[in-house]
């Protein structure tokens, strides 16, 4: 699968849907009766942060999106779109072609795929992995679940926290336990792109 024009957003679309997460998470917030302070209390998020996410003027990571997701009681898709209900076990998703919610920051454009339904134990992404070069102690992920990334096109980087980096390339993948810091950088000469998997912890 390769990356083509008609996946690539203008500017303009990005802005939009990045207000549409920060319209969606405000009222979220609102519907529980809750200020900006008890919001970040409750996800660990602080004031000033969820303030800038309101506004439309940062783009969270996806470890601060699982923060605020967890805080307020829903799937981290439920912070873009309403979710569906729970339909016991003849539930289905199907996702169109350039029809995901978008989340873009600067080292990644995630892709929210299937994010309609409800209570899932796994996230589906298409990801457009953005960063060539980081710092070394710049883009780091770490919180609670797995991960299973597998290279559609072009070639990544995978660091980790107790093993040295390794590439991959188109038709490679990777899993990791999430818990342990992690991060992806760009190793090829253009826009690479994943199909990335991510666990939802269910509480005990």
């Amino acid at each position: 699968m390769t990356i083509t024009e008609d996946d690539k957003l203008s500017s303009t679309q990005v802005r939009e849907r990045q207000s549409a997460l920060a319209g969606r998470l405000k009222s979220l917030r609102l519907q529980r009766g809750w200020t900006q302070g008890q919001a970040g209390e409750a996800s660990g998020v602080s004031v000033s942060a969820l303030s800038k996410i309101e506004n439309g003027l940062v783009s969270p990571t996806y470890d601060v999106l699982l923060r605020l997701a967890h805080g307020l009681g829903v799937d981290i898709a439920e912070l873009f779109v309403p979710a569906q209900a729970h339909m016991g076990a003849g539930r289905r998703s199907i996702e169109r072609a350039g029809q995901g919610e978008l989340h873009d920051t600067p080292l990644y454009r995630h892709q929210l795929l299937c994010s309609q339904l409800a209570h899932k134990s796994m996230m589906p992404f298409r990801s457009v992995i953005k960063a060539f070069s980081l710092a070394p102690d710049e883009g780091w992920s770490r919180h609670d679940g797995e991960e299973f990334v597998y290279v559609l096109a072009g070639a990544i980087e995978l660091h980790t926290e107790y093993y040295q980096p390794v590439t991959l390339s188109a038709g490679d993948c990777f899993y990791i336990d999430s818990r342990m810091r992690h991060r992806v950088i760009n190793a090829g000469a253009h826009e690479s792109e994943v199909l990335w998997l991510s666990t939802t912890p269910v509480e005990a």
